[in-house]
């Protein structure tokens, strides 16, 4: 039998080397090379035995007008999680065999998300829910807690591999969550859970799992510090779909992204409410992140509609300018990108004649949504000029355009959507750049559309200066 060898491998991408670097050579990261023992027999082993991927079953090669005669697998073929807002970002639900990676900061709600999905799916199929982060009994209060019940969700406190296969072959299966990943291992592999080694060949051994028996599968995942994946890029890459859970602390709304979906959109977000009952969807997204189209005005706040994948969102932009007698004035934004920021106040000061050589400047979106959208740009450069003139903007309006170097204002991609959010959302006044209303009516369901060519245009009929 061939002897364990000692190597070291970088806990960001995976390169193993026979000695340690203080800099991975291949991602660069610093300090990442973790000792650990590999045993290339046990590993290709536990493939074979494990994955059941690799027993002479594969399929047999075949021609692409062939394949493409085929029945092609429906839409209806997907089933619901229960949360419309999930079901929405995968692409209308769960597809038999796809595996699915959640991952998020601890106490996000990733459990507590996965338990109400599975609670609701276990109505129509058996899943068996394998946690190694908690045992039965921890898992069972939160289901007390939340009120679910269902007799085909199974509950398993189990961190050995091999146990959980087989406990899903004699249960009979019909879905998988494992939660976390990190904490599973590889009975056949000497490297400690949570390595690199032992998180490849776990998710590799469950894919094959996944894909031959046509079972969803529900990868819970750990991120760092950083935010980024723990483990190797190489999991996001063997997965389906990639989801991470995103929110403020201190609040209740929980933001679901797609960064990668091999069946279905990557620009869609799903918003969840947390609240003693678990996670609810939030249909009516815009009244999160607005105080209202009708609330008093006050100088520094400017709304806008911003549009996440189809779903456009009224969002409120919040401007405070300080006098500093420091010679460099602070710049901070919050769920804006701050270089962004920074472009917009140089345009500004150049085509608004605004002095801020001696002002402290905060810009910041709120109810803590983060956004990149170039639409509400607008919004950005009148909040800081109204705060700035201690001029309150109308609440009345809703400012949408991006906002180019040279002060002009460019159009933004389905302006009619985002018009239509706001005459739902109470606005009276849409501000938006010229030549792209033309099309559109002068008013869509009582909403006056007004034009203007560049910032200076924009601020004089908005503030008047």
């Amino acid at each position: 039998m061939p002897r364990a060898k000692l190597v070291y491998r970088c806990s960001s991408c995976g390169y193993s080397a026979p000695k340690p670097y203080g800099q991975c050579p291949q991602c660069l990261a610093w300090n990442s090379m973790a000792e650990e023992i590999e045993a290339p027999e046990a590993a290709a082993s536990g493939r074979r035995g494990l994955a059941g991927s690799q027993d002479g079953s594969a399929e047999v090669p075949i021609s692409l007008d062939e394949a493409l005669k085929r029945p092609q697998a429906a839409d209806g073929e997907r089933f619901s999680t229960g949360f419309s807002e999930l079901d929405r970002l995968l692409g209308g639900g769960v597809l038999p065999g796809q595996v699915i990676l959640l991952a998020g900061p601890p106490g996000i709600g990733k459990s507590t998300l996965v338990l109400q999905a599975a609670a609701r799916l276990g109505a129509k199929r058996r899943l068996l829910y394998a946690s190694g982060e908690e045992s039965r009994e921890q898992v069972l209060g939160r289901a007390r807690r939340l009120g679910l019940r269902s007799e085909s969700l199974l509950l398993l406190s189990e961190t050995n591999l091999a146990r959980i296969l087989a406990h899903a072959a004699s249960t009979k299966a019909e879905g998988l969550v494992i939660d976390s990943i990190q904490t599973i291992f590889h009975p056949e592999l000497p490297a400690s859970p949570g390595s690199v080694v032992q998180v490849r060949e776990s998710a590799f051994a469950l894919l094959g799992l996944a894909k031959s028996a046509g079972l969803p599968l529900f990868l819970l995942g750990h991120v760092t510090k950083d935010g980024a994946l723990a483990g190797p890029k190489l999991l996001e890459h063997m997965v389906d779909t990639v989801l991470y859970f995103d929110a403020e602390r201190q609040g209740t709304l929980r933001i679901l992204r797609s960064t990668k979906n091999r069946f279905g959109p990557t620009d869609e977000i799903g918003l969840f409410e947390m609240g003693p009952e678990g996670l609810k969807d939030v249909p009516e997204a815009s009244s999160f992140f607005r105080f209202g189209a009708s609330d008093e005005p006050v100088a520094g706040r400017a709304s806008s509609v911003s549009l996440e994948g189809t779903r456009p969102l009224v969002v409120q932009v919040e401007s405070l300018a300080v006098f500093t007698r420091y010679p460099l004035p602070r710049r901070m934004a919050t769920g804006i990108d701050l270089n962004r920021v920074l472009v917009l106040l140089a345009a500004s000061e150049k085509h608004l004649r605004l002095k801020l050589e001696n002002q402290d400047v905060f810009v910041s979106l709120a109810g803590g949504l983060k956004l990149k959208d170039p639409a509400i740009d607008l919004a950005v450069c009148l909040s800081v000029a109204s705060a700035l003139g201690d001029a309150a903007i109308d609440p009345g309006w809703a400012l949408v355009g991006e906002v180019g170097l040279l002060g002009e204002l460019r159009s933004v991609s389905h302006l009619e959507t985002r018009l239509k959010e706001a005459a739902k959302a109470g606005f009276r006044k849409a501000l938006v750049p010229n030549r792209s209303g033309k099309g559109l009516p002068g008013k869509i369901s009582g909403l006056e559309v007004v034009e203007a060519r560049d910032l200076a245009g924009a601020a004089k009929k908005v503030l008047g200066t």
